[in-house]
Parts: C-alpha cells; sequence; structure tokens
C-alpha cells in the first residue's frame, strides 16, 4: 500500500485492477509490421495521394466523402519537416473534427498565434525544476514499488507489471488524485482515444472525465494543494487566466499525452534492448548511453506513428499538388525511416550517430510533455537495470512478443526472466 497525499488528507489505498489489454483497439488495427508497406510507398514518392490499405487491415476508399478532396499522405523526412514547420499552409485545426469533440478546445487542434498564448499557460507546469521534483520524489519512487512486487519472483511481464502502469501512477499523482482511481483514469484514457473505434464509449468517458475533474477543480480553488491542478487554476500569463472549460480540455488531452506516449515509448525501448542484447548489456554497463538509446527508439519505433493537418488553400508537396481543404496525414513513422537520411533505417543501433528525428513532431507542435516522457522513461530503464540482474527476453513455448499497432504501437508482451532480489 501506498500514503497519498490529496489535498491535506492522506489517503492508503490499493489501486482498482484493470487489465491493460481490455480494450485492444485502442490501437487501431492488429498491425504487427507497417514498415515494408511504408518504405515501399516512400521509395515510388513520399508524397501518397489516396487512401492506404495497409496489409490485413480493411480498406477505407469507401468511406472518403465524395464532395472531399483525397486525403494526403506524406512518408518522407524532409517532406514531413516541411509539413510540420509550416502551419500557415497546413493547419492543426482538423483535430477540431477528429479529437476536438471528445477532448474540447486544446493546443492539439490550434494554430498561431491561439497556439502560442495557451502554450504558454500550461507549459510552466514542466520547466525543469518541476521536473526535477518528480523525478526525485515520484517517479523512481513508483517504479521501485512496482518492481517490489515482483522481484522475488525471478519472472514478469515488463508490460503489464512495469511500462503500463506507472506512467498513470506519476500523472494521477502529480494531479494530486487518489491512488484507487488510477485504473479508472486509464480506462478513461484509452475509450477516449479510441473514439473513432467506439463513438458511444468515447464520448461517455469525455463526459466521466468533464465531470470529475469539475469537482477536483472547484475544491482546488477553494483549497489549492500541492499539485498541477491547482497550479493550472493559478497560472496566469499577461493577466490571463485559464478558464475551466479550457482545464477540463488540457487535462483531457494530458491524461492519454502523459500515459499512453509514455507507457508505449518505455515499452519500445525495452523491446529494442533486450531483443539486441548487447545493446542492453552496453547500456547497463555505461549510463550515459541512456538519452542516445531513448532518442533511437523513439526514432525506430515511435510510440504514436502519424499525426494529422489540413491544407489551408491549394498548394503542393514535394511537387504534387494539394487542393485547399485537405487532409494530410504526416508519418512520423516513416519519416523516422527514410533512407535519405538514416543509413540502415529498419535497424534499432544505440550506437548511430545521432540526427534529429521526429518522433515527438516538428515545429510549433513538438510535443509539449516530451521533457516529461524522456525523464520518466531513462528513471525507469535505470530502475529496471539496477535491481533486476541477468535481465533477458523469455517468452513461454508459442509465445510471440512483438511491437504491433497502427496509429500507436507498443509490445503485446515483454516476458522476462532475472535472478531473483
Amino acid at each position: 500500500m501506498t500514503t497519498v497525499i490529496t489535498g491535506k488528507q492522506a489517503t492508503l489505498e490499493e489501486p482498482l485492477a484493470f487489465d491493460p489489454f481490455e480494450l485492444q483497439d485502442t490501437v487501431t488495427g492488429d498491425v504487427r509490421d507497417p514498415f515494408p508497406f511504408l518504405e515501399e510507398l516512400r521509395r515510388n514518392s513520399p508524397v501518397h495521394v489516396g487512401p492506404l490499405h495497409f496489409p490485413g487491415m480493411p480498406s477505407t476508399s469507401g468511406l472518403q466523402a465524395p464532395d472531399r478532396p483525397q486525403p494526403v499522405s506524406v512518408l518522407g523526412y524532409d517532406e514531413v519537416v516541411s509539413v510540420l514547420r509550416d502551419n500557415e499552409r497546413f493547419s492543426s485545426s482538423v483535430y477540431a473534427d477528429v479529437m476536438g469533440i471528445v477532448m474540447g478546445k486544446t493546443i492539439l487542434q490550434m494554430d498561431e498565434p491561439d497556439h502560442r498564448k495557451h502554450r504558454a499557460l500550461v507549459s510552466p507546469a514542466f520547466r525543469s525544476r518541476i521536473l526535477q521534483r518528480w523525478e526525485h520524489e515520484l517517479v523512481r519512487a513508483v517504479v521501485d514499488d512496482l518492481i517490489d512486487r515482483f522481484c522475488s519472483k525471478g519472472h514478469a511481464d515488463l508490460v503489464r507489471d512495469v511500462t503500463f502502469a506507472f506512467p498513470v501512477q506519476v500523472i494521477a499523482r502529480i494531479l494530486g488524485l487518489p491512488m484507487r482511481e488510477y485504473p479508472r483514469f486509464q480506462r478513461w484514457t484509452m475509450e477516449l482515444i479510441s473514439v473513432a473505434a467506439n463513438w458511444e464509449r468515447g464520448m461517455a468517458a469525455s463526459q466521466a472525465l468533464g465531470e470529475y475533474f469539475a469537482g477536483i477543480l472547484a475544491a482546488r480553488r477553494v483549497e489549492p494543494a500541492d499539485d498541477l491542478i491547482s497550479e493550472l487554476a493559478a497560472t496566469e500569463v499577461d493577466g490571463q487566466h485559464l478558464s475551466d472549460e479550457e482545464i477540463f480540455a488540457f487535462l483531457r488531452l494530458l491524461l492519454p499525452a502523459g500515459v499512453e506516449t509514455t507507457y508505449r515509448a518505455t515499452g519500445n525501448l525495452l523491446y529494442g534492448l533486450l531483443t539486441h542484447p548487447d545493446q542492453l548489456e552496453a547500456l547497463k554497463q555505461d549510463r550515459s548511453l541512456m538519452s542516445q538509446a531513448f532518442e533511437e527508439s523513439l526514432r525506430w519505433e515511435p510510440p504514436v506513428t502519424m499525426i494529422l493537418r489540413r491544407a489551408m488553400s491549394d498548394t503542393e508537396i514535394y511537387g504534387v499538388p494539394v487542393a485547399s481543404g485537405t487532409d494530410i496525414g504526416v508519418f512520423l513513422a516513416s519519416a523516422n525511416r527514410d533512407e535519405r537520411r538514416f543509413s540502415n533505417p529498419n535497424e534499432f543501433d544505440i550506437f548511430r550517430d545521432p540526427l534529429q528525428h521526429v518522433g515527438f513532431g516538428f515545429g510549433v507542435h513538438m510535443c509539449l510533455g516530451m521533457h516529461l516522457a524522456r525523464m520518466e522513461s531513462r528513471v525507469a530503464i535505470n530502475a529496471i537495470l539496477d535491481r533486476l540482474d541477468g535481465l533477458c527476453l523469455d517468452p513461454s513455448p508459442g509465445e510471440d512478443p512483438h511491437i504491433h499497432g497502427l496509429a500507436f504501437r507498443s509490445p503485446t508482451s515483454l516476458p522476462v526472466s532475472f535472478r531473483p532480489c
């Protein structure tokens, strides 16, 4: 059990049980390896017009509205960067249609100057001094507590036992929420981002989160606590505060961004290391490699494979005409394996010469929580390497751990063995 401080009252609670694989449609398709298909498209042209038909996925061509321009997919590194750095021609407002209904109006869908103004209101919550405090007072303690539960057994599934479990605990404690509610937030988070797969479930999760946060925010306005919700309620830039609805929208965005992305990114790095034991051992012996290992994992297997933009006028990308109003899929995962930029791009190699990737996006919409994600993954991997001696991938007969998914990618499982501690 863990003592949790919420407001001024400490509670001692066990979290409710939640199976992370109950909601498998959140991965938007059971695709094991989309990269050969993306590579073939990219080699033909870094810009593709028309729906994509991933092997094993149902065709979406019949879903295209007849009065809408054909969608465009941007696959090459230079082309992806050019789109993401030009928020005048290529707008993030497309997210108002995609996620705005369930999340509210967030910085995800804003263009300049609104994006810059609202980002300035929430970005102080992620400044380095606060991240350092969370690292030393919170994140390592959460991960150590999880490892304590299985380290004497000599075996574990690092997805179920660590990577899926720790980010939601970190975010919930940062927000000042009771431990017993963590699985509920995790379920709401997965239901929210899978709204395209189940509309009613996603909308119900959005409403539930709004109602829950309304009560918490009202209490924090009366009696502030040492948590992020209290800080958001008090934040002021140029005399302007966030409204209640803006705070609710930001919290709905923070949960999937802070939970899903970190859980998947940490799992992908662990999978890369466990399937390359020489690199795992090198990292264990030299922790200064941690930063480049994490960046290589984001390049090789980013947790989010694609983001969206909308053309605001008739334009072109790489000489390909793009009509005003066209929805554009910007494939980060494809750009990160562009052979024109990265040598041996399909290989996981923590020793490669570092080049900027787009695993966290690019331009003004670069991921706000990227420094938190980097810190959380670093602390989690260090704790695992510190405490699980002799760590190795150890699947049962017939078990096939691998990274899968389309919009979101992460390992199915990470069965490992180690010397009991």
